[in-house]
């Protein structure tokens, strides 16, 4: 399959992930187009084959619940046929359950996604209190540099306990090495929060080789993404297994 037909298939399913935050609001909706369409993480998870294709995975700091828009939207897309002939099938989750910390985006959720019933549940919580139970796949996208570093490594603990043997962490963080990338990120990111939260809380940031040091040490193997294609941020994915 050419590029461009791999595009059009992966407009297919934007369209699909993003069309049940309609009824949330126009703002909803079009940020939902937005996030799922330029961010390049959404396309990777599906592309590089990055979950495992069965059980329960955990979104921390999940926003609106784009992640699981994505990957159910992505179940049912595949089931019509409507997939791009050189990607893997779509991880086969039974469950996706996010924690979010801000309760608005938690009720756009529930209203956007409730027509997947118990395979989509959302909570109102903080990731450095919240029960994460079991899961085999965890995912935190842009969340962890909002605590102390303390915290940091309390949550990544607490995430490699939650998951079973050969259980997977999908960590997304900037590189505090990272040069003008990583400012124009904080900047970004400053901005983001600042309209979410109206106040802007402190960045606690890491080199991408400390956060590799902290992650090897809790008994995880890691393998590095970067991750910013399309945009000039100094992001990085890590695919972090438990053995």
């Amino acid at each position: 399959m050419s590029n461009s037909a791999i595009n059009k298939v992966v407009d297919k399913l934007v369209d699909a992930a993003s069309k049940p935050y309609r009824q949330a609001g126009k703002f909803e909706w079009h940020f939902a187009r937005g996030k799922l369409g330029q961010d390049p993480v959404f396309e990777a998870i599906l592309a590089l084959d990055l979950l495992p294709q069965q059980g329960r995975v955990l979104d921390i700091g999940c926003g609106q619940g784009l992640l699981a828009a994505w990957l159910l939207s992505a179940q049912h897309q595949h089931a019509l046929g409507q997939w791009p002939s050189g990607w893997p099938p779509p991880p086969q989750v039974g469950q996706i359950h996010g924690i979010e910390l801000m309760p608005r985006d938690i009720t756009r959720a529930q209203q956007a996604l409730q027509q997947y019933g118990v395979r989509s549940t959302f909570e109102v919580g903080n990731m450095c209190s919240a029960d994460f139970g079991s899961a085999e796949a965890v995912v935190l996208l842009d969340v962890l540099h909002y605590v102390d570093f303390q915290g940091q490594d309390d949550v990544l603990k607490r995430v490699h306990a939650c998951l079973g043997k050969d259980g997977v962490l999908l960590l997304r963080v900037g590189d505090a090495a990272g040069g003008l990338p990583f400012k124009i990120s904080n900047w970004v990111d400053h901005i983001v929060t600042m309209a979410r939260r109206s106040h802007t809380p402190p960045l606690y940031c890491r080199t991408l080789d400390a956060w590799q040091e902290a992650i090897v040490s809790l008994g995880f193997s890691v393998r590095v993404i970067p991750m910013n294609k399309g945009t000039p941020f100094a992001n990085f994915l890590l695919v972090c297994k438990k053995g």
